[in-house]
C-alpha cells in the first residue's frame, strides 16, 4: 500500500486515498450514504458537541434524504469500493423550506469519511457542487454548518453570519453556524 508522507512533524503517514470520481447520487446509494453520514458525524462532531446533544441529533442527521439522493445536485466522491464524501446543493432550504429566489442555493448534508479528511476530497466535492450551482444561475450559497465544519467552509469562501439553532424534531434543537458565500 502506498502512503503519503506528512509534511508536519509528529504526524504519522496516512494511507494514500484511492482514486475517486465525483458523481450524482442515486436512490440505490441510500445504504452507503447512510453509513458515511453515521461514521462521519459520530466521529468528527464529537469534539465540538456534548455527548447528550450529539447522541440526540445523530438519528436525525445521519438519515439519508430521498429528496437529496434523487435531486441530481447531491454528489458522491466514490472510489467504486466505497464513498469518501457526500454533499451538494438545492434551491430548497434544509428542513423542506420554501424555494427562495433562483439565485440563492443551499448547501446540503455534507460529510467526509473520517479517514479521508484533510486530503482534499471534501474540497473537491464542494468545488464541484459550487461550480454546478453557479452554472445553474446560483449567485449566493447558504449553509447551516456544524461547529466542526466552520473552518472548512471558511476556506471555501463562506462567511459566518451567526450562531443558529436548527430544529431537528419537536423539542430537539441542534447548534449550528449560518454561513454564506457569494459565487
Amino acid at each position: 500500500m502506498q502512503t503519503q508522507i506528512s509534511e508536519l512533524p509528529g504526524r504519522a503517514p496516512r494511507p494514500a486515498l484511492p482514486p475517486f470520481t465525483i458523481r450524482p447520487a442515486r436512490m440505490g446509494d441510500v445504504a452507503r450514504v447512510g453509513k458515511l453520514l453515521a461514521d462521519s458525524y459520530a466521529y468528527l462532531l464529537a469534539p465540538d458537541y456534548g455527548p447528550e446533544e450529539l447522541s440526540a441529533a445523530l438519528p436525525f442527521i445521519t438519515r439519508p434524504r430521498a429528496s437529496l439522493l434523487s435531486c441530481g445536485t447531491y454528489y458522491l466522491a466514490d472510489t467504486g469500493d466505497g464513498l469518501l464524501a457526500a454533499g451538494g446543493w438545492t434551491f430548497h432550504a434544509p428542513g423542506g423550506g420554501a424555494t427562495g429566489p433562483r439565485e440563492v442555493g443551499h448547501i446540503r448534508h455534507v460529510a467526509t469519511a473520517p479517514h479521508a479528511t484533510r486530503q482534499g476530497v471534501g474540497r473537491a466535492l464542494m468545488e464541484h457542487a459550487m461550480f454546478e450551482a453557479q452554472m445553474a444561475g446560483v449567485r449566493r450559497l447558504m449553509c447551516y454548518s456544524t461547529r466542526t465544519a466552520r473552518d472548512f467552509y471558511a476556506a471555501l469562501g463562506f462567511r459566518a453570519q451567526g450562531e443558529i439553532s436548527v430544529t431537528l424534531a419537536p423539542g430537539l434543537e441542534f447548534s449550528a453556524v449560518q454561513m454564506c458565500c457569494d459565487l
